[in-house]
């Protein structure tokens, strides 16, 4: 197969194959958390074949996630996990924090049966590792194993709270950062988060009240860490780390989960209001919402639970906006259907949604004309015609203005303002004027023009030599009567002899599409090859809803003779599967029977067979056989009986493979049988032999 430009076919063929059925890549959506996380949920926390899932650790991940997404668990896995927390907890002389810290943390979530007395003695192992480290993470994991034993109904308090504050307090660093102990050079915006969430434990934990001007100190960090945040143009924004070693790096998803729990854990137990903006708290949310569906359990749990904490906090509740789809047809007359929601798709206060302007491909306005969107409150979704709009086939970005009805609530929720989204409208595409024709190559005068119609195959039938060209033409224009340019526009010839196949790109102009192929610059393209072409005519586009491949009909080629150094046409490929197609069927003839003998001679010869075993019963009457020697006694007799009704089994056998038996058939059973013999005639023998002893000796 050959194509012009250089293209090969069969990858040409498939990309137009792409763009006539698929959707024109899109932004990546921001969605609400949906039952396919769920589902994602199972499949990245699935228990190992011992039912368990892992270290401490990884299992309260696991049960976490499914306690955040209300994913129910056999009941099993559950009981081995709360075995697993129980055992660590018992032994908490000899854990570490931070396994006392998430065996604690499961036993809370799973509501695990543990005695008060086991509790008891890991506060006082934690409260003991409190006192002599200074490490962050040995405070994080003994405040948080702590405020998870208050949480499950047990008295829990942490006597020296101040001076642990301070302590936690003293690795911070002037750009709201942290530092993991006093001995660490390098600070880390993941660090900030785990201290952050620390001591919004210790606030939890003390008996008293902290100072105050400590806790306005934190406030004022905690603006210094988010003006450290990084973002992206679609006002997505999330955290990463500056300057830390490889070993320390955690990436985005894992260091703005950190930041997103520590900063709404201390928001939650702080008085007053974090001076965080909105925007960036949102912004937060489509980061998290942005990733999809995560490959990893441990991404996944930093997202969904990240999402839990912004669900519901004290600093903004981001609402979300989206679309439930990003195509539109016009020829269907498609609503825009907007949804409003929090980001595990709650509902959202009440508030009006405006389109205030769309934009095109290439950024240019189309309109700035505002419209309300129509709210649906048994659906809660806003929606509005696109047709009023005058917006063509294509891309487009719409940009929405959200507003809140009621003033109390922009206190309360972020909602951005302004958020653009992309979409993609499908169509019709007109096709016309649309001809065909044969011209001579010197004049350029055409000898025959026939219209067609590309909404249907068509058969014209044509014909030209080397010394002619094939030209074709026709207009593809929008519903908005704009000259539409699709992605892929194609012309295909197919010897029909050779199977060989030739694209051509046809180019287009600001009018019309036209294509002239001079056959004699073509010649050694086509390898001389004269006779019939069949022609089709391929269109495609994401947005042209009636893309198609066309048969036009074919055209006689006559082509001079090829010379003798020139190219030979391609192999064609071979379909692997064609071995298991029908085969040729197959003619044969048998050949006459020979001639037969007379039926008197087979008689004869039949006679003769027979005459051997005539002779043997004459013999036999002539020697006077007589059964006086037959055994009397019954075990003698029944041997003696044996090795006859032996014989005469090999006797009939020898009739079988006469008739029926094969040859290694009737050797099986002659086996057998010549074994069966050897044994009866053996003791039969023996009996005779000793009867013939006795009676010489008397």
């Amino acid at each position: 197969m050959a194509a012009a430009g250089g293209l090969p076919a069969s990858a040409t063929l498939l990309l137009l194959v792409i763009a006539a059925v698929a959707v024109a890549p899109l932004a990546s959506a921001v969605r609400p958390v949906s039952d396919a996380h769920r589902s994602a949920a199972a499949e990245l926390f699935a228990a190992s074949p011992d039912g368990s899932f892992g270290d401490l650790e990884t299992t309260y991940e696991a049960v976490r996630t499914f306690q955040i997404l209300g994913v129910e668990k056999d009941k099993g896995l559950i009981g081995k996990a709360c075995k697993f927390a129980a055992e660590k907890l018992a032994s908490s002389s000899s854990s570490p924090a931070k396994d006392l810290f998430h065996a604690a943390r499961i036993s809370g979530v799973l509501k695990c049966s543990v005695d008060s007395g086991v509790y008891d003695d890991v506060a006082t192992r934690l409260k003991a590792v409190i006192k002599d480290t200074n490490s962050l993470l040995e405070l994080y994991y003994s405040v948080g194993g702590l405020l998870s034993i208050k949480e499950q109904g047990h008295n829990v308090v942490l006597p020296d709270a101040d001076n642990t504050f301070h302590a936690i307090k003293a690795l911070s660093q002037s750009d709201g950062r942290w530092r993991y102990d006093t001995n660490s050079a390098e600070s880390s915006t993941f660090a900030a988060g785990i201290a952050l969430e620390a001591l919004s434990a210790v606030i939890s934990l003390a008996d008293s009240e902290v100072d105050s001007s400590m806790i306005a100190v934190v406030k004022n960090d905690i603006v210094k860490l988010f003006d450290t945040i990084k973002s992206y143009d679609d006002g997505t924004f999330y955290f990463d780390e500056k300057h830390v070693d490889a070993a320390e790096y955690k990436g985005p998803i894992t260091t703005s989960a950190s930041v997103v729990r520590g900063v709404t854990s201390f928001a939650a137990v702080a008085s007053g209001k974090l001076n965080i903006p909105g925007e960036k708290i949102l912004g937060l949310a489509k980061f998290f919402l942005g990733i999809g569906l995560p490959g990893s359990a441990k991404d996944f749990f930093n997202q969904i639970e990240s999402l839990s904490f912004l669900e519901n906090n004290r600093v903004f509740v981001p609402l979300v906006l989206s679309l439930p789809s990003k195509v539109f047809s016009l020829t269907s007359k498609d609503q825009l259907k907007v949804e409003v929601t929090t980001v595990f798709g709650s509902a959202a206060p009440p508030l009006r949604v405006n389109l205030v302007q769309v934009l095109g491909s290439d950024s240019k306005v189309i309109t700035t004309e505002t419209k309300e969107l129509q709210f649906d409150l048994d659906n809660n979704v806003h929606y509005l015609d696109i047709a009023p709009l005058k917006i063509d086939v294509g891309k487009y970005s719409l940009v929405f203005e959200i507003s809140l009805q009621e003033q109390e609530h922009e206190t309360i929720y972020a909602t951005g303002g302004t958020n653009t989204e992309a979409i993609f409208v499908t169509g019709l595409i007109k096709v016309d004027k649309a001809e065909i024709g044969i011209s001579d190559n010197d004049a350029g005068t055409v000898e025959s023009v026939q219209k067609i119609d590309l909404q249907k195959d068509t058969s014209v039938s044509l014909s030209a030599n080397h010394l002619q060209k094939l030209r074709l033409s026709f207009q593809l224009s929008t519903p908005l009567g704009k000259t539409f340019k699709p992605h892929q526009v194609f012309l295909k010839l197919k010897h029909d002899e050779s199977k060989v196949e030739h694209l051509f790109v046809v180019p287009g102009s600001a009018r019309q599409f036209k294509i002239v192929l001079d056959f004699l610059g073509l010649v050694e393209k086509f390898y001389y090859l004269s006779g019939r072409y069949d022609l089709e005519l391929a269109v495609g586009d994401a947005a042209m809803e009636n893309s198609f491949l066309r048969a036009l009909g074919h055209i006689e080629l006559d082509l001079p003779e090829a010379p003798e150094k020139a190219p030979k046409p391609p192999a064609q490929a071979v379909d692997p599967f064609s071995k298991f197609g029908p085969k040729k069927e197959i003619s044969h003839i048998f050949r006459s029977p020979e001639k037969r003998p007379p039926k008197e001679l087979s008689f004869v010869f039949t006679g003769l067979t027979l005459l051997p075993i005539v002779g043997f019963l004459i013999g036999l009457m002539r020697l006077g056989v007589n059964l006086k020697n037959f055994p009397s006694l019954p075990a003698p007799a029944a041997f003696a009986s044996l090795f006859h009704a032996g014989i005469g089994a090999v006797l009939l056998l020898y009739v079988l493979f006469w008739i029926k038996l094969d040859l290694f058939t009737t050797l099986k059973y002659l086996s057998f049988l010549g074994v069966f013999l050897v044994f009866v005639g053996h003791r039969a023998l023996s009996y005779l032999s000793s009867t013939s002893a006795k009676q010489k000796t008397a």
